[in-house]
């Protein structure tokens, strides 16, 4: 059944990473919802301590990360070996993203404003995995002619084009542009040639003296947050359970 399942409905080889991205989503809600009941009193579900210390997810799921990695290392790409390394793998990734910015902030920050940022990077995990599981190809590499795919010249220069584009939507603090733009070709481009965010490193580096440019990125921020971030926080409060507000327990669930 797993081998007929593999050849009719999934492209070969890419089995074990539908395997780890569907147990990376599971783990991730899972981990979510036992969460929340910790932090709400309810269910048999306790926060984890070894003596004084307090035990968060993301130490067994670094172990199981570790684990499913190597394994799938070793393994390959087929058989039941690389199918079992790959949900541990995605396991223990869950497990980790969804404390990501606990590590980001060496702080317990996890019901916190600064919390929202594991969500952030799970759904964005789980987007360019689904992405590329699809057989979605970064710069329409697949799309490519054989006359095409003899140009090295032209696609190392579009790739470079690209990454430059990438590195500056980064240093102004657009972040998801970069990020879009690894995938969808000049994506990057619009966050290279607008305004900076106030605070990003362009800002500091190219704004000091230019207080026309700095005083229209903070409104033209300010008037894309106002939009935006309602929408966001929506989306974050129904997948993450930050609208849950338990007076007196405010200690991150393990």
């Amino acid at each position: 059944m797993g081998h007929w399942f593999s050849r009719n409905i999934v492209e070969p080889g890419k089995l074990p990473m539908l395997l780890a991205l569907t147990s990376f989503v599971v783990t991730f809600l899972v981990t979510r919802t036992v969460t929340r009941m910790i932090r709400a009193g309810k269910g048999p579900f306790r926060n984890v301590s070894s003596g004084s210390v307090h035990i968060h997810h993301v130490v067994p799921g670094v172990v199981l990360a570790v684990l499913g990695g190597f394994g799938a290392v070793g393994s390959g790409r087929h058989g039941l070996g690389a199918a079992v390394f790959a949900v541990v793998f995605g396991v223990g990734a869950g497990l980790v993203l969804d404390e990501f910015a606990l590590i980001l902030h060496l702080d317990d920050v996890y019901w916190s404003d600064e919390g929202r940022k594991s969500v952030e990077v799970v759904v964005l995990t789980a987007a360019l995995v689904g992405l590329a599981l699809s057989g979605f190809s970064p710069l329409g590499v697949d799309d490519m002619t054989a006359d095409e795919r003899q140009d090295r010249t032209t696609f190392i220069l579009t790739l470079a084009v690209n990454f430059l584009f990438i590195l500056i939507a980064l240093v102004k603090g657009k972040f998801r542009m970069a990020v879009l733009g690894v995938l969808v070709p000049f994506v990057a481009l619009v966050g290279a040639v607008r305004l900076a965010r106030p605070g990003s490193w362009w800002s500091r580096r190219f704004y000091g003296r230019r207080h026309r440019a700095r005083a229209r990125s903070r409104i033209r921020t300010y008037r894309h947050d106002k939009r935006w971030t309602k929408v966001r926080r929506r989306l974050q409060d129904l997948i993450g359970g930050f609208q849950e507000r338990v007076p007196g327990r405010g200690s991150t669930p393990s």
